[in-house]
C-alpha cells in the first residue's frame, strides 16, 4: 500500500487542510451569527408591515435566501461531522497528496506556478486551491518531484512537470 492509499483509507471521511477547516468554521459562524438573524429580522419586518400577500416577491426572495442559508448551515455541519483536519506532518512532501503545495512547470508555455491540492470541499481555483478530483488534481495526485503529468483540461491537453512538493 503506498502513501497515497494510506492517506485516504485509515483517516476516512473528508480530509481538510487546517486553513480550509478554519475558513469553513468562519463561514458557519457568519451564517449562524450574522445571516440567520438578519434574515429573521427581514421576515419579521415584512410581517409587521402587513406585507404578506400572494404577490410579495420580496418576501419570497427572503424566504428563498433563508432556505439557502439553512441548507448551507446543514451542509457545513455535515462536513464537520465527517471531517478530519490534517496535521502539518500528515501532508505528504515525497508524493502529491491532500494539502501538498505543488510547484509545477507548464511544459508548453515554460510557465512555473504553485497550486495546493485540497479536497473538493475547499477547492477554489481562483486562489490556486485545486481539488484532488479535478483533472489537474487527479493527474498530479501520487506523483513525485521530477515526474511529468499529462491530463485533459477543458482547454485541451496539458503537460506539466512536478518541480517541487512542500507543505
Amino acid at each position: 500500500m503506498n502513501e497515497v492509499e494510506i492517506m485516504n483509507e485509515p483517516l476516512g471521511g473528508i480530509l481538510l487542510t487546517p486553513k480550509g477547516y478554519q475558513a469553513l468554521q468562519v463561514e458557519l459562524e457568519h451564517l449562524t451569527v450574522v445571516k440567520r438573524p438578519e434574515i429573521a429580522d427581514r421576515i419579521r419586518e415584512s410581517q409587521q408591515h402587513g406585507e404578506f400577500s400572494e404577490d410579495n416577491s420580496e418576501l419570497d426572495e427572503v424566504k428563498f435566501e433563508q432556505a439557502m442559508v439553512e441548507n448551507r448551515i446543514a451542509e457545513l455541519k455535515t462536513i464537520f461531522g465527517n471531517a478530519h483536519v490534517l496535521e502539518i506532518d500528515q501532508i505528504p512532501v515525497d508524493r502529491v497528496g491532500i494539502g501538498s503545495l505543488v510547484t509545477v512547470l507548464d511544459l508548453q508555455y515554460d510557465d512555473q506556478f504553485e497550486v495546493r491540492v485540497v479536497s473538493s470541499i475547499e477547492s477554489d481555483p481562483t486562489r490556486d486551491l485545486i481539488s484532488n478530483e479535478s483533472p489537474m488534481g487527479t493527474a498530479l495526485y501520487g506523483h513525485s518531484s521530477g515526474d511529468d503529468v499529462v491530463f485533459e483540461a477543458p482547454e485541451g491537453k496539458k503537460k506539466y512537470k512536478v518541480v517541487n512538493i512542500s507543505r
